[in-house]
């Protein structure tokens, strides 16, 4: 199973769009720092939206889908809008 998320940064807000077969270990790495393109001194990233696929190749699709500066990522960012942290 793999699963597409969506991490938002607690201080600046910032949302992260990644993929992971263990979204638990995923969370930890990104908090820890870890993760180059997550890597913040203060603050902690928390998950505000997953999707799981059981084919590795519909996951991939819908994470290149999602990374694109388009309407795909602008519609998630509207279906989850309640879910996001506010300023």
């Amino acid at each position: 199973m793999r699963t597409i998320y969506v991490i938002q940064h607690t201080i600046t807000k910032q949302i992260y769009i990644g993929k992971s077969d263990n979204i638990k270990r995923r969370l930890y790495e990104h908090n820890s720092g870890k993760q180059k393109a997550t890597h913040r001194k203060d603050g902690s990233w928390i998950l505000i939206y997953a999707e799981v696929y059981r084919s590795a190749k519909d996951a991939d699709e819908r994470e290149k889908l999602l990374k694109q500066h388009g309407s795909n990522k602008h519609w998630l960012k509207n279906r989850i809008k309640h879910s996001m942290l506010q300023d």
